[in-house]
């Protein structure tokens, strides 16, 4: 099987309603894997959408101009010496196993000494071993 190239880009606020959009979507598909659940965001306000965009950076993993994937990035003094926490990691299911969470990653270790993205936290429920492997 073949796929196409990933491109990750980092979203800014008028882009909004794709971060509503995908975050929905990673709370329906899997909600066991998150602290949140979609029925409590669905009818947040755009403010609050706004301002997420505001403190956390957001990345999102595109294929053929579909949004496949999701991560953000929010930098912080956390434990064990992280300067960043990575968190909201979701990839669609049909795009799993095709490079999305290596190229976020890749893209976010590019940048990583100029952004103070150097020791990078990351949480994961102990019971979610899609992404434990996905993480590994």
């Amino acid at each position: 099987m073949s796929f196409s190239l990933v491109h990750v880009e980092e979203l800014s606020k008028e882009h909004w309603e794709r971060l509503r959009s995908i975050r929905i979507a990673s709370l329906t598909a899997n909600p066991e894997a998150f602290g949140a659940n979609a029925d409590d965001e669905i009818d947040l306000p755009q403010s609050v959408w706004l301002d997420r965009l505001e403190k956390e950076n957001y990345l999102f993993a595109v294929r053929d101009g579909v949004d496949v994937g999701i991560m953000s990035i929010e930098v912080l003094d956390g434990d064990f010496g992280a300067t960043c926490w990575i968190g909201g990691c979701w990839v669609k299911p049909d795009s799993r196993g095709t490079g999305v969470f290596r190229a976020m990653f890749d893209y976010v270790d590019r940048d990583a000494t100029e952004r103070g993205w150097l020791v990078q936290g990351l949480g994961v429920w102990q019971d979610n071993l899609t992404a434990i492997r996905a993480y590994e």
